[in-house]
């Protein structure tokens, strides 16, 4: 093999996505096809905590941090020492109250490291800033309140002088939006909304795709992942699912749910932004990981965002402009036959399309998306991206009783689907 072109960088992981570019692409070689099947166990670490575990550990220097889901335990462990003995143990006072809110288990994506800081963010919404020496609480500030659905389950990003960390719950009406606190204090810097006016959002065309003020309860919750671009000045990241759930509540495109945005990381205000799945009717959600990299086209180098979305799409975008350049299915499709380039709208199949009045059946990909967790990768040696998928196909049912006057009401609509957390039904009466 070639010498190895690795950096100190490369020897540490000091993000989820490794870089800003969300790559998680190392140059270390020292493991490779040849010798994997020599591997043993070095040393194992229990968390402790039972429950989802999502998110990977950080490395900074030769100390690695490990988070666990609620009550988010963050422990720092020596790997210079036989073992990785724990350095120090942070364990947060949450109230076991929020653990009923969060929508599919009590997880949490992930830590950052930035400043000589660890920043975490909490189930209940709130978000801390530990000294990475010494687990020492710096700072800690609430984004929200869980008593109204909110709770927080998605890695912070560190941007020049700002932590940034999104919302989730969706489901239980949230309106979804992104936050920038300052790194040293904790001061919230901006905040900017998914749905809402233009000087919430950021980002004008949201109020009139929503009926009345459903854009209030609007989802497009921020529980994915951040990239950014330091020569752009730009940070990318996406909206999930609209609310209500069921569709037929919420007429219209239901903008800016379902979204990639692209904002100044000084001021929150977005630069472009663009929907991918306009009235989300599958559940559908866009924050899956926005991959930069830069490629030839037509003869002409782009600057490009990939993002292969759990609607069953791989899309490519213009990362400067948000120009659509490419939009192809990458799993088994059939809630739309296409993407038209020009307008950048899926055509939709409408024998896939839901209703809470109507049973649809074998929709692909299901809710749990094309992908979901499980992140890519981009290697700049094969110029490939990787990705796992799945090739899960779903029945929605629709089933509404009629009332009669004078008879006793027996019914309900529910619609029901196979999330990531399992079954899970709505009931509206």
């Amino acid at each position: 093999p070639a010498p190895s072109t690795a950096t100190a960088e490369d020897k540490q992981w000091t993000m989820q996505n490794k870089n800003y570019a969300s790559t998680r692409y190392s140059a270390l070689d020292e493991i490779n096809a040849g010798n994997i099947k020599t591997l043993k166990v070095a040393w194992t670490f229990s968390t402790g905590v039972l429950r989802g575990h999502e998110g990977g550990p950080l490395v900074v220097g030769s100390t690695m941090y490990v988070h666990t889901p609620f009550p988010n335990i963050v422990y720092a462990l020596d790997l210079t020492k036989e073992g990785a003995p724990v350095k120090w143990k942070y364990v947060p006072k949450q109230d076991p109250k929020v653990i009923p809110v969060a929508c599919c288990d009590t997880v949490n994506r992930g830590l950052a490291y930035g400043d000589g800081r660890i920043f975490q963010n909490q189930l209940d919404n709130t978000t801390v800033a530990l000294d990475a020496d010494t687990g020492k609480e710096l700072w800690k500030v609430k984004q929200g309140d869980y008593k109204v659905g909110q709770t927080i389950t998605a890695a912070p990003l560190v941007i020049k002088d700002k932590v940034i960390s999104g919302v989730s719950g969706g489901e239980f009406g949230v309106r979804g939006y992104l936050t920038a606190n300052d790194v040293k204090t904790g001061k919230q810097v901006w905040r900017m909304y998914s749905t809402g006016p233009e000087e919430e959002v950021g980002f004008p065309g949201s109020v009139e795709t929503w009926k009345g003020d459903e854009w209030k309860r609007g989802g497009g919750t921020t529980w994915g992942w951040y990239s950014y671009d330091p020569q752009l000045d730009l940070l990318y990241y996406g909206t999930g699912n609209p609310g209500s759930w069921n569709p037929d509540q919420r007429p219209g495109d239901n903008k800016w749910s379902m979204t990639i945005f692209a904002r100044n990381p000084d001021t929150g205000k977005a630069k472009w932004a663009f929907q991918k799945t306009p009235h989300d009717r599958w559940d559908y959600d866009g924050i899956n990981e926005m991959v930069l990299i830069d490629v030839t086209l037509k003869g002409q180098p782009r600057k490009v965002l990939a993002n292969f979305d759990r609607n069953g799409f791989a899309y490519m975008l213009d990362r400067a402009t948000g120009e659509l350049l490419a939009a192809d299915p990458f799993v088994v499709v059939n809630w739309a036959t296409g993407v038209d380039l020009k307008t950048g709208r899926p055509i939709e199949n409408p024998e896939k399309q839901t209703s809470s009045t109507k049973n649809t059946k074998d929709i692909c990909p299901s809710a749990m998306g094309g992908k979901n967790q499980q992140p890519v990768a981009y290697s700049p040696k094969t110029n490939l991206i990787y990705v796992p998928t799945n090739n899960l196909c779903m029945d929605y049912e629709g089933v509404q009783v009629k009332y009669q006057a004078g008879q006793p009401y027996v019914g309900a609509i529910v619609v029901s689907h196979a999330g990531p957390g399992g079954n899970r039904g709505e009931f509206i009466a």
